[in-house]
């Protein structure tokens, strides 16, 4: 669902060329043709739901390619032209990441990394008591124990905003983080990107959950979720940042999300993604769990190892 929806909203774009459909545990791939500074030509090759240099998107994590039994899933990179490949987003102990590793050394491509990040998620197989007691004191207050004056605040709600209310959610979301981070969350092709994808996902069996929470009638924090094949992903959060000293609304909004995947039997994990908050990795003091992931460039053409070797 999440690789159509992004190639149906950014597969036109001028220079790309679809290699391969993603799907079925596999990430599509893909050439962009351009020109670097409008002087080198260059033939990228990528995951669908990924762009390096170009565009801006939705991030696409936990990128990987598979086969089916017996078939040679890196055979697309030996057969279709391009000058670099770049694999963002991927597991870096994995299977893939040593395959290719392997394949750049015995085929004399440049191997270089873009980037590096850290994807934080929750063990929901147990009981939400015993998780909140393994959690340190200030952010076991931050995530549950502060209820009680957020209720003193006033009457709390919560309100789903799938399917019917999905303009009013994201209006939301983007008006909460520019009054946070001085600009939108989503621009109008991201919006109808998330609005394609959660109506795709219903058919995958997946469940979006745009969640409004709100204190006497009034949002005061929005949270993306969606689940699917027994992991609630948690897509995108936003909140009035300034809107009691003592209480963290993000985090508390979240606690209530985290103790209804522990709730719910067919839910083994709620996944933080990658990236960190504003001011602290407060995934970090969430997560039971972490995977380190990697972002690298195959370059196979002589010219453009011989330049990526003069970059520091």
């Amino acid at each position: 669902a999440w690789q159509e929806a992004w190639w149906r909203q950014w597969g036109t774009t001028q220079g790309f060329e679809l290699i391969k459909h993603g799907g079925e545990g596999s990430s599509g791939l893909y050439v962009d043709h351009y020109r670097y500074k409008h002087i080198l030509s260059v033939k990228c090759l990528q995951f669908v739901g990924t762009n390096y240099r170009r565009i801006s998107t939705p991030r696409t994590e936990y990128n990987t390619l598979a086969g089916a039994s017996g078939s040679d899933p890196l055979g697309v990179l030996r057969a279709c032209d391009w000058t670099e490949a770049v694999f963002r987003d991927v597991l870096e102990n994995s299977e893939l990441t040593d395959q290719l590793r392997a394949l750049a050394y015995t085929s004399g491509w440049h191997w270089r990394v873009v980037a590096r990040d850290r994807a934080y998620s929750i063990d929901t197989s147990s009981v939400f008591e015993q998780y909140l007691q393994e959690l340190g004191k200030n952010t076991r207050a931050r995530l549950f124990n502060r209820r009680k004056i957020l209720a003193d605040c006033g009457e709390v709600g919560f309100v789903q905003a799938w399917p019917d209310q999905f303009d009013w959610f994201f209006g939301l979301l983007n008006d909460f983080h520019v009054n946070r981070w001085g600009q939108r969350c989503f621009n109008d092709k991201s919006l109808a990107f998330h609005r394609e994808f959660l109506t795709r996902v219903l058919n995958e069996g997946g469940k979006p959950d745009l969640s409004v929470m709100t204190i006497d009638g009034e949002a005061v924090s929005v949270l993306y979720n969606v689940s699917v094949g027994g992991i609630t992903y948690n897509l995108q959060s936003g909140y009035i940042a300034d809107f009691h000293p003592k209480l963290a609304l993000g985090t508390l909004h979240l606690g209530y999300s985290i103790e209804r995947a522990f709730e719910c039997p067919d839910i083994t994990l709620f996944d933080l993604l990658a990236g960190s908050g504003k001011n602290e990795n407060y995934k970090s003091r969430l997560a039971t769990n972490h995977e380190d992931l990697i972002s690298f460039m195959l370059v196979r053409d002589r010219l453009f190892q011989w330049l990526y070797r003069l970059k520091p």
